[in-house]
């Protein structure tokens, strides 16, 4: 199961809406599931819907407090509501093999430094993947270098996070993440 971190906000470049089906129409080619926030709308659905209709499994997990304001994913073939987000972020970690990010906000950011840093501290390792096609986490790469070259990330911590520009390449990633021994 691969676990996405993408938007829900819907008033974002509908360029990213085909970002997240291409996503979630690659994940299900591959057989692979689909983990997500739970929502049905903008990224979050659109990758949803684009693995169910590929034939692929998915497992939405949201707060109850987001479930009107994210809309539940209710075609989920499993919709788990939780008590808060620290649940929902545990439930989703559990659940995945491995974490794509999509170009999101500072909810999808919060998730992929969390994944980040627990694999840096061999708290798991599974494939930790950011997808960036139209560098919209290019102040975050700046930022890393600056925090290498400050001495607050080293080489090792840096390498927990791979980046790709492509979804075959992202998903390459993964695999090939899986193949290897840790």
């Amino acid at each position: 199961m691969i676990c996405v971190y993408c938007s829900a906000n819907e008033a974002i470049n509908d360029r990213y809406l085909g970002l997240a089906a291409e996503v979630g129409t690659a994940i299900a080619a591959r057989g692979w599931g689909l983990v997500s926030g739970g929502g049905s709308v903008s990224m979050m659905g659109a990758v949803a819907r684009a693995v169910r209709a590929g034939g692929g499994h998915t497992v939405g997990v949201i707060p109850q407090k987001l479930i009107e304001m994210e809309v539940a994913d209710h075609d989920a073939d499993e919709l788990i509501v939780t008590t808060d987000m620290r649940q929902r972020k545990a439930i989703m970690d559990d659940r995945a093999d491995a974490f794509l990010a999509l170009p999101g906000g500072i909810g999808t950011l919060e998730e992929l430094m969390e994944v980040w840093t627990a694999r840096h501290l061999h708290m798991h390792d599974k494939p930790v993947v950011a997808l960036d096609p139209w560098d919209d986490y290019a102040h975050l790469r700046a930022q890393v270098t600056h925090w290498r070259s400050t001495g607050f990330v080293n080489e090792h911590g840096e390498a927990q996070l791979q980046w790709s520009t492509t979804v075959e390449s992202a998903l390459d990633l993964i695999a090939a993440d899986w193949a290897s021994p840790h």
